[in-house]
């Protein structure tokens, strides 16, 4: 690892990077909070709640994918053509993105609302937590069509370097969130005390202020054309680029969504024990990883500008010490939550057996959250602001899903391990991927100007 990256920068990248990433963190550190904060609320209601939430979740949790690949596939060409001052084109790349992720969202939504009993049997055959899922559903899918928009035009403004914007939004939506949970879920100044149904009304009330601010915004930003016609008449040509340089960076986030949902589903026939401690277990790695993600998240917007301005030396300059800070927060990470292993279990009410499961899974993410880290800033955002997607795509395909999804299925329904077994042999998957990634990141032909004239 050590000669792939180097310590040494040019004058002025930490500065560019740290205006980027502050934000980015902030956003996630709230979103992650938020999200513990519902798991220790969810989790002092009752076992059932938190387990049936997280499953529920996973509808969610697939949207998220969506949104994610969709944000990955927008900034290779927006923060391209950003670098360029092409921004016609820009408000093009949005229309395509609303375009995929209203379909998407609208779909989740009637799914939910009309018959969420046969979603949550695709992730549990309790009855108790299909019952209690199916509840959560039907009050949550509205939030799924507030962020098919205001995600899209969010990771417009982030590839435009407005992150401040997406992070000011998102933080009003997530504080607002956490604070109607409580009231909600508790019964707080006199309002009903509704659970876990609660829990998923705050959480559509949140996502449409999120969405209003958004809408408010448009109306008076001055960055892109405001013409819903523009946005709308995209030329085949770019429509080509997208499908050519952005389409696999979404099909990879996609394929990668459904093995991770797989893992869930796999957990999800192990029992309540498994599930609730994977609740927590992925809540706070989310949460120490978030410095990570966020240097993930920057990298694209940065590198991308630089490629579309034609400056590969900068690019490939600025990578290098990308790849150094990114290792540097992977190991702070692991040592946060090795510090935080043996406290984490009094903060929820859960059985015994399922604080032996968190205990021990909280371990192997110390480990776990490393290789997710690096690989993420590989293949999430320096390959695909090259335009080098399909190769992350092929990469993660082949190591989910002929590798950790077999491997899951095999350990827990062939040869029957125990949970614990099972889980650790789901989590191989970063660090089967990983030399791979890293052979491909020192070649450097991920390194291209994808910019057209229109």
């Amino acid at each position: 690892m050590s000669r792939l990256i180097t310590r040494k920068s040019r004058s002025g990248f930490y500065h560019d990077l740290f205006v980027l990433v502050l934000p980015i963190v902030i956003q996630n550190l709230i979103s992650s909070c938020v999200s513990l904060a519902d798991v220790v609320m969810l989790g002092q209601v009752n076992q059932t709640a938190l387990s049936a939430s997280s499953l529920a979740g996973q509808v969610q949790f697939l949207l998220n994918i969506l949104y994610f690949g969709l944000n990955s596939a927008l900034v290779i060409l927006a923060s391209q053509y950003w670098g360029k001052g092409d921004r016609k084109t820009i408000s093009k790349i949005l229309g395509i993105g609303l375009v995929i992720s209203m379909i998407a969202s609208t779909l989740a939504a009637v799914l939910a609302m009309a018959c969420p009993e046969a979603v949550m049997h695709i992730w549990t055959n309790d009855p108790e937590l299909i019952k209690s899922g199916a509840e959560y559903l039907r009050f949550v899918s509205i939030s799924y069509l507030c962020m098919g928009i205001s995600q899209m035009y969010l990771s417009i403004m982030k590839s435009c370097e407005r992150v401040k914007l997406s992070t000011a939004v998102s933080t009003v939506a997530l504080v607002s969130n956490v604070i109607l949970n409580a009231i909600l879920i508790f019964g707080l100044f006199g309002a009903p005390k509704m659970g876990l149904a609660g829990a998923a009304i705050a959480t559509s009330i949140a996502r449409a202020i999120e969405l209003a601010i958004c809408i408010i915004h448009f109306l008076h930003q001055t960055l892109i054309p405001k013409s819903i016609r523009n946005m709308f008449t995209i030329p085949g040509t770019l429509l080509s680029d997208f499908a050519h340089y952005s389409l696999p960076a979404l099909v990879n986030d996609a394929m990668w969504g459904l093995a991770f949902n797989m893992n869930s589903i796999i957990m999800g026939h192990l029992g309540s024990d498994i599930v609730a401690a994977n609740s927590v277990v992925t809540t706070v790695r989310d949460l120490c990883t978030t410095l990570g993600f966020s240097i993930s998240a920057a990298s694209s917007i940065l590198v991308g500008k630089e490629l579309g301005e034609n400056k590969m030396v900068e690019a490939r300059k600025d990578s290098s010490s990308i790849m150094f800070v990114a290792f540097l927060s992977s190991v702070a990470a692991g040592l946060v939550i090795f510090v935080l292993t043996p406290v984490i279990p009094g903060l929820v009410a859960i059985s015994d057996t399922a604080a032996g499961y968190l205990k021990v899974m909280l371990y192997i993410n110390v480990f776990y959250q490393g290789g997710q880290i690096i690989n993420t800033v590989m293949i999430a955002s320096l390959f695909r602001a090259g335009g080098q997607s399909k190769y992350g795509m092929i990469l993660d395909v082949i190591c989910m899903w002929c590798w950790a999804v077999p491997a899951g299925l095999i350990s827990a329904f062939v040869l029957k391990l125990p949970p614990l077994a099972v889980y650790l042999i789901m989590c191989t998957d970063e660090f089967v991927k990983l030399p791979f990634a890293l052979h491909h990141y020192k070649s450097g032909t991920w390194l291209k100007n994808l910019t057209r004239s229109y």
